[in-house]
């Protein structure tokens, strides 16, 4: 699996996003839009917005922190991955 996120150093949804992908030890690269200008425009072509955070996972996009869309993606809903609660 490969992660990016594509942040800026003051966006308080980029660090929680990271610090979601860290708390479950999924490795990620972080590309700061705010000195990248062709991860700028990446974004801006994928998305329509210059907002941050976005996060690709193998090529799908998902735009801010939108943590249950995340956790779908990375497969974490699955019944198999849930803990018995009994």
């Amino acid at each position: 699996m490969k992660v990016k996120i594509y942040s800026t150093p003051l966006c308080p949804w980029c660090d929680a996003a990271k610090d979601f992908l860290n708390s479950l030890k999924i490795p990620f690269e972080e590309i700061d839009v705010s000195v990248d200008e062709k991860a700028a425009q990446f974004i801006i072509e994928k998305t329509g917005q210059t907002g941050v955070p976005v996060i690709e996972i193998d090529g799908k996009i998902i735009i801010g922190f939108d943590k249950p869309l995340l956790e779908e993606i990375l497969g974490l809903n699955r019944p198999e991955n849930k803990q018995n609660s009994a």
